[in-house]
């Protein structure tokens, strides 16, 4: 069963008002000067990553395509925007039967990318193209931040497991599409069970404090978990006195109980307690579990403590201190006129303060070394150099519309992974630095 196709509560009809206003008043005007289906190129990208991050991780890619796909202004849409005033009749007609025609390209999903990386190209007549911006912006930008997020956390963690659990945390939809960028960028489970029915995500959860405040004693409050969950559960042991709480977990569910979970104090100091009382009572293969507040460094400072796996919320959810990747949608090529046969000529914002762009469609491809270890994003126009053809990033996403480049989630964590693991080691580092590859810019006469 595909649980994408299931038209699920968190799904919405139509997402042709996820926008700003702007970009229906400048298809007004664009529709009045007539200029409006001159064909157009729109790329994706970021000028720099955030401070400290070494490479970015592209997730939302598939949300965009659904997105795209439900673009639609239906009757109720049109009304909104006409009680408004927001656009005149004409505009409203030309809304009434927009349907994306246009082609998409992209870094597939889960890739690794770097400032000036064309994460995203759309193509198509200005209007169409223009009144993707917002909705291909939030999403691109939110989810990619929170794998960027949990690609450092899964980094940090080696091969312990990580357990997504910041619902609470964030808005309840955006819990949703979080524990799917953060499975991408290597959790491996999630507390909110509406991304796993969205997604297919495995889920997770035993109990809070609260369950065992509802008991007169915890050790009654643990005879409850494991009469229901059985001895391989997980039972929380910091309500009250971490030592004691062990000591009655493992008489109540035996040497074979699953796992405690420990989420508050010094967790380095606790869980080495933890470990050396468990194994003393002969429950050896009890895992431990940590959770409190933790982001990549409190997980890269427990690598040498007896953890078992890491339960992670705000930080995660929050981006890690970075909730936007700062990714922007800037017209780069339009033809001369409305004639389908116009040559594309290159533009570019030319301002001064740091928000320049590079005009001109384009493509990119990453260099590698003799042992296959990436050393420059290359980003170029024009015809791509015969040696790096073979490693080219964009791939065709939506042709004439119709979505061509749909994947499982897992195979897109599967290339996470693997593109992190083609990057040179000091990626993974967390002090600050520069990002990992420089971005070379070339130009190509064909």
């Amino acid at each position: 069963m595909n649980t994408a196709d299931l038209g699920l509560p968190v799904d919405v009809p139509s997402t042709a008002l996820f926008t700003d206003q702007y970009e229906l008043t400048m298809l007004q005007a664009a529709l009045k000067a007539g200029t409006a289906e001159r064909r157009s190129v729109f790329e994706v990208f970021t000028r720099r990553l955030p401070e400290g991050r070494r490479y970015g991780v592209l997730a939302g890619t598939g949300r965009v395509l659904d997105a795209v796909e439900n673009f639609r202004f239906d009757a109720d849409v049109l009304a909104f925007l006409r009680e408004r005033g927001i656009v005149d009749e004409e505009t409203l007609d030309w809304l009434a039967g927009y349907r994306f025609s246009g082609d998409i390209w992209g870094y597939p999903e889960g890739e690794v990318y770097f400032p000036g990386s064309p994460v995203m190209r759309v193509e198509g007549s200005f209007a169409e193209c223009v009144l993707l911006e917002t909705v291909i912006l939030s999403i691109l930008n939110h989810d990619s931040a929170i794998a960027a997020a949990a690609s450092r956390m899964s980094s940090a963690a080696g091969d312990r497991p990580l357990i997504e659990m910041g619902a609470r945390r964030t808005h309840e939809l955006a819990a949703v599409a979080a524990a799917r960028a953060a499975y991408i960028g290597g959790f491996t489970t999630t507390s909110d069970l509406a991304a796993g029915f969205r997604y297919g995500i495995p889920t997770v959860g035993t109990s809070a404090h609260a369950f065992t405040l509802l008991h007169d004693t915890e050790r009654d409050a643990f005879r409850a978990q494991v009469d229901s969950l059985g001895e391989g559960t997980t039972l929380l042991v910091d309500t009250y006195d971490v030592a004691e709480a062990v000591r009655t977990a493992v008489e109540v569910a035996g040497p074979g109980l699953g796992a405690v979970r420990i989420d508050s104090g010094d967790l380095l100091l606790v869980a080495h307690r933890v470990r050396q009382q468990l194994d003393a009572l002969g429950a050896t293969g009890t895992r431990i579990i940590v959770t409190s507040d933790l982001d990549e460094y409190a997980i890269a400072s427990l690598a040498a403590a007896p953890v078992d796996a890491y339960g992670v919320g705000t930080q995660l959810v929050t981006g890690s201190g970075h909730p936007t990747c700062s990714m922007v949608y800037k017209l780069v090529a339009r033809a001369e006129s409305a004639d389908p046969k116009a040559p594309l000529v290159p533009v570019a914002k030319k301002s001064t303060g740091g928000k320049t762009s590079v005009g001109g469609r384009k493509w990119a491809a990453r260099r590698r070394d003799a042992d296959g270890v990436a050393e420059a994003e290359v980003v170029g126009t024009g015809a791509v150099p015969a040696e790096l053809a073979g490693d080219q990033l964009l791939v065709e996403l939506v042709k004439g519309g119709e979505v061509v480049a749909r994947e499982p989630l897992d195979t897109v964590r599967d290339r996470h992974r693997v593109a992190r693991a083609n990057l040179p080691l000091s990626a993974t580092q967390l002090s600050r630095g520069e990002p990992v590859l420089p971005t070379e810019y070339v130009h190509v006469r064909p």
